[in-house]
């Protein structure tokens, strides 16, 4: 759709220019935190399977490991204190205006996952979800935005993820790629500031 990269060019544009300012405080926040670099990248798959490298705000420290998850599971030790506002207010998210520029993603779509966890997409979801530019935001990031907190709760994080919560995030995701328009997008984007600020 050209109006839609076209929507996105604009919002993620605007964004980078006006945030530019609150970027620069941040990034002097992360240094001043702990050593790495400001920012956090990652393989990702985007749009017909195509791996790509998102961009995020560093929000743990880089001498820590995960044990072998790709999950955040509630008070991880790994994050740091700057690291914890920046999560609270989704702000680790905003460098991904880079990738919408960029045209790895969209303003609004499917969040993209990690090469082994798009392993478990089924084959008929894989395809519809995988057609368009993931999202930096989505009805999916809006209902499960305090999913670290959820999986706290679990005795197997990562097995729950997979069996529980992917499933019903692949469901909004198909619902979305089907059902997709521009007043959708300005829609859920709206519905995501809200939900920011209510956090």
């Amino acid at each position: 759709m050209i109006a839609k990269r076209i929507f996105d060019l604009a919002c993620s544009l605007t964004g980078l220019v006006f945030l530019s300012p609150f970027f620069l405080i941040i990034a002097i926040l992360i240094k001043q935190d702990s050593p790495g670099p400001v920012f956090f990248r990652q393989t990702r798959i985007g749009r017909g399977g195509e791996p790509f490298s998102i961009h995020k705000f560093r929000t743990m420290g880089t001498a820590t490991s995960a044990g072998g998850l790709q999950i955040t599971v509630g008070a991880d030790p790994r994050i740091t204190r700057t690291g914890r506002w920046l999560r609270k207010y989704k702000l680790d998210e905003l460098p991904q205006l880079i990738d919408v520029v960029q045209g790895s993603m969209s303003m609004v779509g499917p969040r993209p996952e990690v090469p082994g966890y798009v392993a478990h997409y089924p084959a008929e979801l894989k395809e519809i979800v995988l057609s368009v530019r993931p999202g930096i935001t989505d009805n999916a990031s809006i209902e499960y935005r305090d999913e670290s907190a959820i999986l706290a709760e679990s005795d197997n994080p990562e097995r729950d993820y997979i069996k529980k919560i992917l499933p019903v995030k692949l469901e909004y995701y198909r619902r979305y790629v089907l059902e997709r328009s521009l007043p959708g997008d300005l829609a859920i984007i709206l519905r995501t500031l809200g939900a920011i600020i209510k956090s």
